[in-house]
């Protein structure tokens, strides 16, 4: 983890020895003091007077980023390259929106591995004029999401179920995998 400290070359934008009193002006002891001062201060009045910066996950220090990923809720562990750091914080308002929905669990696991996941879920939507009708889907609640890739090696699947358990409707049980071939629309 690293720290912020003193800067070397960094002026004070707000310098202390031109705000003492008079009496202190041509104190040649008392100026150096307040230099010293300065270099301590200075990377605190940077930071403050570049604030609205940090919390721009496009122009945010990269350790200030990690700690924005943690704060808004993003589903990354942190050994994701820094411009999928930034978007994931750019996007983890629009992502929250659609959490627990397919569409948002599409989007979590393709920001999470690059590549479209395929979900294949049991439930069903349908209407009928007639009362009594049969219902859609499955009678028992699944969720099954596949991940394909050229090479499963590269994909860690303890991180895809994380993801997945992360994102996915809270009631539902589910599985993910990673195959190197796509299913069919059938989930076969």
């Amino acid at each position: 983890m690293s720290t912020r400290g003193s800067v070397a070359g960094l002026g004070s934008s707000h310098p202390l020895g031109g705000q003492l009193p008079a009496v202190y002006a041509d104190d040649d002891f008392a100026q150096r003091f307040v230099e010293g001062l300065d270099v301590v201060l200075a990377p605190l009045f940077n930071v403050l007077d570049c604030l609205e910066a940090y919390f721009d996950p496009a122009l945010a220090p990269e350790d200030f980023v990690d700690w924005l990923t943690s704060w808004v809720g993003t589903e990354l562990d942190g050994t994701e390259p820094l411009d999928i750091r930034r978007h994931a914080v750019a996007t983890a308002v629009s992502l929250h929106r659609v959490r627990g929905t397919a569409q948002g669990l599409a989007r979590a696991v393709q920001l999470a591995f690059g590549v479209t996941p395929q979900i294949i879920e049991s439930g069903g939507a349908t209407w009928s004029g007639r009362p009594l009708g049969p219902f859609p889907g499955a009678a028992r609640a699944s969720l099954r999401v596949v991940l394909a890739v050229p090479d499963p090696s590269t994909i860690d699947p303890h991180r895809l179920q994380a993801v997945v358990a992360a994102a996915r409707p809270a009631h539902l049980p589910f599985t993910a995998e990673v195959t190197g071939k796509t299913l069919n629309p059938e989930g076969n």
